[in-house]
């Protein structure tokens, strides 16, 4: 089994930063990909930013000016470090790993970006 603890998010204003954290632990060989998603209220779950193990990085059109996502493989632990935060960007913050087997959820966190 593979748990996830993401941490960092909290209520920010319009222009701020925040940093996510998400650890994984459990029984596990290796993750290949992890990544962060968010979903906002009525809508569906969205791919904000994924890093490969070897630190290939993929980013939403959305976030990719003004986000790094980066990893610790000795710690099992991905980052998203988010800049000039906006309101859009409000939502449910989701850290998923997988090794092209299985893929494991985070419980979530919640960003909110007041305006």
């Amino acid at each position: 089994q593979v748990q996830l603890v993401e941490s960092g998010g909290g209520l920010v204003q319009a222009g701020g930063s925040l940093r996510l954290s998400c650890a994984a632990s459990g029984r596990f060989f290796s993750i290949n990909v992890m990544g962060w998603y968010r979903q906002a209220p009525g809508k569906q779950r969205e791919l904000v930013a994924s890093i490969s193990s070897d630190g290939n990085t993929n980013y939403a059109d959305s976030v990719k000016d003004r986000s790094t996502i980066s990893r610790d493989n000795a710690k099992n632990t991905v980052y998203l470090q988010m800049n000039s935060l906006k309101s859009e960007d409000t939502g449910a913050y989701y850290c998923s790993a997988e090794n092209g087997r299985w893929k494991v959820w985070g419980q979530g966190t919640q960003v909110t970006v007041s305006s």
